[in-house]
């Protein structure tokens, strides 16, 4: 299958450095994109790119609209759709109230196949191709994640939960349950269509020092896997969890003891980093997830990703959305609500920024930039069609924007899951299909 896609391209090759730094992005006015068994085969000015495709080649025309690489969601959970906007005072009464008791139901597999269908709509209606996920405690909840993840043909990262303390009954496994179960997910999914499998303890709150040294046997067992968890979120839950690790010297230490700080680790949050802690996650090559929508709705905090990223040892940084403690599966309103934060703590975040960190910059943090976030030729064909004048406000709006970057900054303020004209999977359109 053939296809060429015609439209404003644009595709990131680094961190941007400033707002005229023109030279850390691929912008065509006028693009085209030839994907070919899901590969991006070639990409360009679209006369150029037409004349290499085959005279018979199916086309389809976005013009005027943007196409991008598809977002990127570090950070979510599959098992929280219908926790989300739940009314609690933070992180911890959140977690017990809501979070929890939701979570026991992910045992049925009914109930994780019809969540799981309805996550994956959501996803590609608000233009995300790649997300990483935590599931419940039980298999059957990665199970269902990853079959349908197969079924749509979509690269995605995820991992069944392991925690055996500080929760419900059900949804506590034991260390040996927790090790056993993860290595089975692993042999059932990691490298079966584009899945891949991460080891996700879910916080150092809810596994003791036993499941935590299984962890460890995890990491060493299969050193290429992501680990995912959460750090220094909320000043409650940094204080609990320092007094279960006492021989710790700060929270991050704890993970770094259990051999969990790499470069293909995950950490949600990671809000009040001590200068210590922020110089172990730069040398280990760790990632810091900023769930921006989340720590402004349980009032965790203000992440510094400026400061962060600006140090004499920076630490690397992922965006991500934190559904359900995250409020919009958008990653347009996710990077609305990081600029604001931003703002907040006297730095600014420009909008070329932003849509890296949406694309390539997931992508490396997830060390798959060589599959995905560009629209560079051997690629995955996942695309984002975006079109700035989606409602009559943004509209308004288009008629006096003068450049890309003001477009983009438009669509980032503005838009939502309207503004997705199109989600392409491995160069198949998918939300123009969704119910």
């Amino acid at each position: 299958m053939i296809t060429l896609l015609r439209g404003r391209l644009l595709s990131f090759k680094r961190a941007p450095k400033s707002l005229s730094d023109t030279d850390s992005y691929s912008y065509e006015g006028d693009g085209g994109l030839l994907i070919e068994n899901g590969i991006i085969a070639a990409v360009g000015p679209y006369a150029e790119v037409k004349a290499k495709a085959p005279a018979d080649v199916a086309e389809v025309d976005h013009r005027p609209h943007l196409m991008l690489p598809g977002f990127i969601d570090m950070h979510l959970h599959f098992p929280q759709m219908q926790v989300i906007a739940s009314y609690a005072a933070n992180l911890l009464e959140w977690l017990n109230t809501y979070t929890f008791p939701e979570e026991c139901r992910f045992v049925e597999s009914a109930h994780a196949e019809r969540i799981a269908a309805h996550f994956y709509d959501e996803l590609i209606r608000h233009g995300t191709t790649t997300a990483v996920a935590y599931c419940s405690v039980h298999k059957t909840s990665a199970d269902a994640y990853f079959a349908e993840a197969m079924r749509r043909n979509m690269c995605m990262v995820g991992g069944k939960v392991m925690m055996d303390r500080n929760a419900p009954q059900g949804l506590l496994d034991t260390p040996q349950m927790g090790y056993d179960e993860t290595r089975q997910v692993i042999a059932d999914w990691h490298g079966k269509g584009r899945n891949h499998v991460a080891i996700t303890p879910r916080f150092a709150i809810t596994s003791t020092p036993e499941q935590m040294e299984a962890t460890a046997a995890l990491a060493r067992e299969f050193p290429d896997l992501h680990i995912q968890t959460h750090l220094s979120e909320n000043d409650d839950e940094i204080k609990f969890t320092c007094e279960l690790y006492p021989e710790a010297i700060d929270y991050t230490d704890i993970y770094a003891r259990y051999g969990l700080l790499g470069r293909k680790s995950l950490f949600g949050h990671a809000i009040h980093l001590s200068e210590r802690e922020a110089d172990a996650m730069s040398e280990a090559g760790a990632i810091a997830v900023h769930c921006p929508t989340s720590n402004l709705f349980l009032g965790s905090g203000l992440f510094p990703l400026k400061a962060l990223a600006r140090r004499e040892k920076p630490v690397r940084i992922g965006v991500a959305t934190d559904i359900g403690g995250g409020s919009s599966y958008s990653m347009l309103r996710t990077m609305d609500e990081a600029y604001k934060i931003q703002q907040l703590l006297g730095e600014r975040l420009n909008p070329l920024e932003s849509y890296y960190y949406m694309t390539l910059g997931n992508a490396e943090a997830l060390s798959l930039s060589d599959k995905i976030g560009t629209l560079d030729p051997g690629t995955d064909a996942d695309l984002v069609i975006l079109n700035a004048s989606a409602t009559p406000a943004m509209a308004l709006k288009m008629e006096v924007v003068k450049n890309l970057t003001e477009e983009l900054f438009l669509l980032q303020t503005m838009g939502d899951d309207r503004a997705i004209v199109e989600t392409y999977v491995a160069g198949k359109p998918m939300k123009s299909t969704l119910q």
